[in-house]
């Protein structure tokens, strides 16, 4: 039986919604404005050569042995940031002393204009002592965010200042510094806790 052009659009659009699921939920995702977008796992992460929050030269070799929960952000940001920052905090004192110690949290500013190695160290400091903030210079400070799939954008605000649009996404890197998983702000502590404690 041959079917009429008009006749195969319920096929066609079924055959389209069955594809989109699947890209949607194939393998992890990276953090964008609002959602994700799906990249797959193999594409997460990779080297990275930065300045932490004490001026020392830093790259992801350095965290090899540890797990590396990563947050990319800016310290002049108003409200996500922190509250995700503190997130991790939470999450990691939900674990406990030994576990814990396995995590390193890292934050990676995408503002280095502004961010300096001693803005950051005040800034990092306000969520524990075990947190690891880097910044650098823009080429390389990009070339982490690329890595790492980020969206980071530079935006005007009125009377000459500027705010960063960026993905809001924490990255779950295992001890050989291959990515694992990832975990949004509305998980909550008690779910990345229990999800972490699950991996160690």
């Amino acid at each position: 039986m041959i079917r009429t052009p008009e006749a195969l659009i319920p096929y066609v659009l079924a055959i389209a919604c069955v594809l989109a699921g699947y890209v949607w939920h194939l393998g992890d995702s990276v953090g964008g404005l609002g959602r994700t977008i799906t990249l797959g796992r193999a594409e997460i992460g990779g080297p990275f050569h930065l300045i932490d929050q004490n001026g020392e030269k830093r790259s992801d070799r350095d965290f090899r042995g540890r797990y590396m929960l990563v947050y990319f952000g800016y310290t002049h940001c108003p409200d996500v940031c922190p509250l995700t920052l503190e997130e991790m905090a939470d999450a990691l004192d939900k674990l406990g002393a030994p576990k814990a110690a396995r995590i390193v949290p890292v934050f990676v500013t995408v503002d280095p204009a502004r961010d300096t190695p001693k803005v950051m160290k005040a800034y990092v400091a306000s969520f524990g002592k075990g947190f690891v903030g880097l910044s650098g210079d823009a080429k390389s400070v990009e070339a982490a965010e690329h890595a790492y799939r980020v969206y980071a954008r530079r935006h005007a605000l009125p009377g000459g200042d500027y705010a960063m649009d960026h993905s809001s996404t924490m990255y779950l890197m295992g001890p050989d510094g291959k990515f694992v998983t990832t975990y949004e702000e509305v998980d909550g502590p008690d779910k990345i806790a229990e999800n972490l404690r699950a991996r160690l």
